[in-house]
């Protein structure tokens, strides 16, 4: 495949890009199987209640949080028993290995909007999202470069590598708590849903919403995407202050995760929180 990137003044073009089939079955797999949940057999309310409530632990705790705030941008830090937590909690949300996700988070800051960038939101909204899983990104092989401070640890390399194993052994779980009806909607469903939630900052928070900064890209600041996403939505804030532990700058920029980090300051469990300057 050779995708056309469209700029104001000029078009380029990026190498071929050859399809990642383990990838694509993956994703596809998982989106069938959480069809499943429309067969009457396997719908409670108790299994509904299990996936909103994984959807917090792995979207926010793990995802956000964890993935994100704390391991990918160090906008704050906990004691590494908690920083393993979230990191666990990041690694059930299936979205790859929380190197390969880090990583392609810090080249995407590195050259967001760009050829570079491994979801450039110029080559339109369906890329951004999900097309850019879809193939072997030129960006893969400077992962390593862009996580040395993971790569010798250990705990790290089992999250990095049984990401897999852990969904499964999730998965046994819930079934001995709940049966199928548990096993389709706390993972089946639930990481289908946490997929499109963390998507949609790297394609509708480059599309839809209002911009507070100049930031050389076209992040944006979309409300509704910070309702799914537990704040992540402020994402041209975000992209103005990377190394803020806080997304959501005004009042009305409601900001789950940055209350998170406050409760965990209250705690003592979060210290060394950056904040941008007034």
């Amino acid at each position: 495949m050779t995708v056309a990137i469209e700029n104001q003044d000029q078009t380029k073009k990026a190498p071929p890009l050859k399809p990642d089939w383990i990838t694509i079955v993956f994703i596809a797999s998982l989106h069938l199987a959480a069809l499943l949940a429309f067969i009457p057999s396997n719908f409670s309310w108790a299994a509904v209640g299990v996936a909103i409530f994984l959807h917090w632990v792995t979207g926010c705790l793990g995802i956000t949080l964890g993935f994100h705030r704390l391991i990918a941008h160090r906008s704050f830090q906990t004691p590494k028993l908690v920083e393993y937590f979230l990191a666990f909690c990041g690694t059930l949300a299936c979205q790859g290995g929380v190197m390969d996700w880090v990583g392609l988070h810090r080249i995407h800051h590195q050259h967001s909007d760009t050829p570079a960038d491994p979801h450039d939101s110029h080559l339109g909204f369906w890329w951004s999202h999900i097309g850019w899983l879809m193939y072997h990104n030129h960006a893969d092989p400077d992962i390593p470069r862009y996580t040395k401070d993971l790569a010798e640890d250990p705990v790290y390399q089992f999250l990095q590598n049984y990401f897999v194993p852990l969904q499964i052994a999730l998965g046994l779980g819930l079934y001995f708590l709940g049966g199928w009806p548990f096993v389709v909607w706390g993972v089946f469903v639930r990481i289908v849903v946490v997929f499109h939630c963390t998507w949609f900052v790297n394609s509708a928070t480059h599309q839809f919403g209002y911009r507070t900064y100049d930031t050389g890209d076209r992040s944006t600041n979309c409300w509704w995407v910070a309702v799914v996403t537990y704040g992540e939505g402020w994402h041209n804030n975000h992209h103005a202050f990377q190394y803020s532990a806080r997304h959501g700058l005004k009042w009305w920029e409601i900001d789950i995760t940055w209350m998170t980090i406050q409760f965990l300051q209250l705690l003592g469990l979060a210290t060394k929180v950056k904040l941008p300057a007034e």
